[in-house]
């Protein structure tokens, strides 16, 4: 009897096989995501290779990628902006200086060559923006101040890893040495137009455009999408990355009133499409010129272990952060991220770089992601055990953390919910007086947020059955 083939055949295969790995690894009280990297290693061709979508598997991973993103930034209003950008600015660039440096002066002692050496060092700067979003996610974590923190200074890495791939292009190909000044002002070019796009679109056309799309459920959920993914493709197209894209299309959406409903309809599709991306991350890991370069991979995986947290940590121990966010934000950066493979890749693509390199990036990669991962998701019982050598990371008065914590709590905090809003609960619910003796109201029939929005009563878009909704009340 012959078995069936084909994508699909190869799909459910793929499905059934992450279920059962998956179920083993909880019940084994182990990190699910290492398990899907796992099945990755298994399926690709460093395993059994009986997987052969590759480009279907890449494509479901990289939509995944995009929601994620879209997420993210969908969460990040300017408010958070305003409070965490200048940590983020900091300790994003500290810790990728700090890295560069200290990672160039080791790899050398490595007896590496010195462009080789500054590729792998570049690489180790970067951490992973989509493995760290989804376990702080997991965690519930994405919405508290290390979280916010976190996510600012990885955005800045992803914008800094841009910036590196155009720079060592811009080295390749004869002619292009004197390329670096048009480089330098190009970036800034688009940067400025982003920016002012960026402005346009929340301002204007987007608020109108999502009211409209707003009048039903599914029609907001395809929308979403469609946003994320148009964007994630416009980033790419313009020289940024599908992530930044993606990124901004979510926070452009994040000052409308309808942000947690599209929240809540996209969560599950997240973590489907997540699953692709961690398996498509295990099938293209090369094991094969690892065996040369495994002494090394552990030193420069100790380094990042060790050194990014740190230098996280006084960054943030500087800047007036307790000793407990900077540990929890410091965590964040313990492994490099994808980008690094395909940043050392493009090296080798370009001439600059041997294979070596990347087998050496690539075992680091595994080994920090997988020991960060399990690093994060215990976090809380490691800070136990450490805080008391940690004291060195922070100031007497922690004066940037305490100036969040004294900010002015709202005049007329909301006291009860209304469910429904109906015809006659609305009529009752707007006539309240004063204004901010009104409950807070939950809306699930988008249409009638104009008419709440136009009496100036306080709403969200939601409905009781989002988990979101009980888990953000505090």
């Amino acid at each position: 009897m012959n078995l069936p083939q084909g994508p699909f055949a190869e799909f459910a295969l793929l499905l059934l096989v992450s279920a059962l790995v998956g179920a083993l690894f909880v019940r084994l009280r182990q990190p699910v995501l290492i398990a899907y990297v796992v099945v990755g290693i298994a399926v690709g061709p460093a395993g059994f290779g009986f997987v052969t979508a590759h480009d279907q598997i890449d494509l479901l991973a990289q939509i995944g990628v995009t929601v994620l993103l879209f997420v993210v930034g969908l969460k990040l209003d300017l408010n958070h902006i305003r409070h965490i950008g200048a940590v983020a600015l900091a300790t994003g660039l500290g810790q990728m200086a700090f890295t560069v440096a200290f990672g160039f002066a080791l790899v050398l002692l490595l007896g590496k060559a010195p462009l080789e050496a500054l590729y792998v060092s570049v690489a180790l700067t970067f951490s992973s923006t989509i493995i760290i979003v989804k376990l702080l996610s997991d965690k519930r974590e994405l919405d508290s101040l290390h979280g916010r923190i976190a996510v600012g200074f990885l955005i800045v890495q992803d914008v800094a890893v841009v910036m590196a791939m155009m720079a060592m292009s811009a080295l390749g190909g004869p002619g292009n040495e004197a390329g670096w000044g048009a480089v330098a002002l190009s970036l800034a070019g688009r940067i400025g137009a982003v920016a002012v796009l960026m402005y346009v679109l929340m301002r204007w056309p987007l608020p109108r455009i999502v009211a409209a799309m707003a009048r039903s459920q599914e029609l907001l959920l395809v929308f979403a999408i469609a946003w994320g993914v148009a964007l994630a493709a416009l980033g790419e197209w313009a020289g940024f990355s599908k992530e930044a894209g993606a990124f901004l299309a979510g926070f452009s959406l994040a000052s409308t009133p309808y942000r947690e409903a599209m929240n809540a309809r996209l969560t599950g599709m997240r973590d489907f499409l997540l699953l692709f991306f961690f398996i498509d991350l295990g099938a293209k890991l090369d094991f094969s010129t690892l065996g040369a370069e495994v002494g090394s991979a552990i030193g420069l995986s100790l380094f990042v272990l060790i050194g990014n947290p740190l230098i996280v940590m006084a960054i943030m121990g500087y800047m007036g952060y307790r000793k407990r966010t900077s540990f929890m934000a410091g965590l964040t950066v313990a492994q490099i991220s994808e980008f690094s493979i395909v940043f050392v890749a493009m090296g080798i693509s370009l001439g600059h770089i041997g294979v070596a390199a990347l087998g050496l990036t690539t075992l680091v990669g595994l080994v920090t992601i997988t020991v960060s991962t399990y690093m994060i998701l215990y976090s809380q019982p490691l800070y136990a055990r450490l805080a008391p050598w940690l004291t060195v990371f922070e100031r007497q008065r922690p004066f940037r953390e305490l100036a969040v914590e004294r900010q002015p709590r709202p005049e007329h905090p909301v006291e009860a919910i209304v469910f429904g809003l109906g015809a006659t609960a609305a009529g009752c619910w707007c006539s309240c007086e004063p204004p901010a003796s009104k409950p807070s109201g939950l809306i699930s029939i988008p249409k009638r947020c104009a008419r709440c929005a136009a009496s100036n009563c306080p709403f969200a878009l939601a409905t009781a059955k989002i988990p979101t909704l009980w888990s953000s009340c505090r």
